[in-house]
């Protein structure tokens, strides 16, 4: 079996340099301040400041609300050049921009609700897992619940969170639903080895009757079958899992450019210890493992360039992207982040023993990868495992796509 996602032949020019030189800018800024934000385990304000003047936050937003309507490729672009400056920077933007961004694929009123009063700097974070149970009362759904891995809530005015909706035939189906930051607390959860400075903790939301508007079923987003009225934009016709997934490796792709950035500076003239070698350049096994990893980095680029395209071409015809090429592209999101990380791995051992310091930034690169890999939709082998049943013929999908 073929299946297919979208050649360079088959899609306008969707990159927006200007938006990635942003990015760029504000590297030295975030390496700067990520010492203070891992030891607080949030960013600094002085870096949320500087990624929300510079609109990265609102990449997705459509023009209409203030917005420069950016293509998924632009956004893995601009998040992996974040990722050079600090992996936890890259992460919070990645989170706050995919869930800002499909809050404009709910109803107008909840648009309204959401973007009426502060446009230029209203943030949302987001959570699909299921922690709550909708109670249908008048006018919504009251819900209580508990959401871990909020990543980037601390900065958020609204969170979408995954509620289960009870149908009249059927169990419950997934759906979203938008919460105001003062309708919910936050429990200081996130105490990890890597991504220290996300701020992913728990959302804690007692009692809080979400109306009707401002929820809609998971699987229609998935379909590019959301509730806004305005279904020419290309985010309406988005699938939000194949989305989120292609801009989360989009930091594993970040992080691993900068390892490699680190070695090449470092090594040379460095002696390769109980060798003859004087200089770690001149050897053999250290020109190999570099040369791979770097092999093993643009592999990851141009995956991740692919499944942004098929993404972004599949939302701007309007079609659904079917679930074979969903499949297909899970797998490669899984790809992507093993070659970033292998290549990481594999460039920690060419630097040596001294890359495990903590006060070494690669041991800070390597541990907040390592986190990134063990996120649920990003796990290698679960799109293996989709992929394989689509190449198979398997009726048994049991994978979420």
């Amino acid at each position: 079996m073929t299946i297919t996602i979208g050649t360079d032949d088959d899609h306008p020019d969707t990159l927006d340099l200007s938006l990635v030189e942003r990015a760029t800018a504000l590297i030295p800024l975030l390496r700067e301040e990520a010492a203070e934000g891992t030891r607080n385990r949030r960013l600094t304000p002085r870096a949320l400041k500087a990624l929300d003047d510079a609109g990265i936050f609102r990449m997705l937003l459509p023009q209409r609300l203030g917005g420069p309507g950016a293509t998924f490729e632009t956004v893995a672009a601009v998040v992996a050049e974040l990722a050079r400056g600090d992996g936890s920077a890259a992460w919070v933007s990645n989170l706050l921009v995919t869930a800002t961004g499909f809050a404009t694929t709910f109803s107008q009123q909840a648009q309204d609700d959401v973007f009426g009063t502060d446009l230029p700097h209203t943030r949302l974070s987001g959570s699909f897992a299921p922690g709550s149970v909708g109670e249908e009362v008048e006018g919504g759904y009251r819900i209580s619940g508990r959401w871990p891995y909020s990543t980037g809530s601390f900065a958020a005015d609204w969170a979408t969170v995954g509620v289960l909706i009870e149908q009249p035939v059927g169990p419950p189906r997934l759906g979203l639903a938008l919460v105001p930051s003062s309708a919910f607390t936050l429990e200081d959860t996130w105490l990890v080895a890597g991504m220290k400075a996300t701020g992913s903790n728990t959302i804690i939301v007692d009692s809080h009757v979400v109306p009707y508007h401002r929820v809609q079923l998971l699987e229609d987003m998935t379909a590019g079958n959301s509730a806004t009225p305005f279904r020419d934009e290309p985010l309406a016709r988005t699938s939000i899992p194949a989305a989120s997934g292609l801009l989360s490796v989009a930091v594993h792709v970040g992080l691993a450019r900068r390892a490699l950035e680190i070695c090449c500076a470092k090594v040379p003239g460095k002696p390769v210890m109980y060798t003859s070698y004087a200089d770690a350049a001149d050897s053999p096994t250290h020109q190999v493992a570099v040369a791979t990893a770097s092999t093993d980095i643009h592999i990851a680029e141009l995956l991740l360039t692919e499944a942004a395209r098929a993404v972004d071409g599949a939302a701007r015809s309007g079609v659904e992207l079917p679930f074979e090429v969903r499949a297909k592209l899970r797998n490669n999101i899984g790809v992507v982040a093993e070659m970033a990380n292998a290549a990481i791995d594999s460039l920690m051992t060419v630097v040596g023993s001294g890359a495990f310091f903590e006060t070494n930034i690669l041991s800070q690169i390597w541990a907040d990868a390592a986190i990134i890999t063990r996120h649920a939709y990003i796990d290698p082998n679960l799109g293996r495992e989709a992929y394989g049943q689509v190449l198979l013929g398997s009726e048994n999908r049991v994978m979420s796509l």
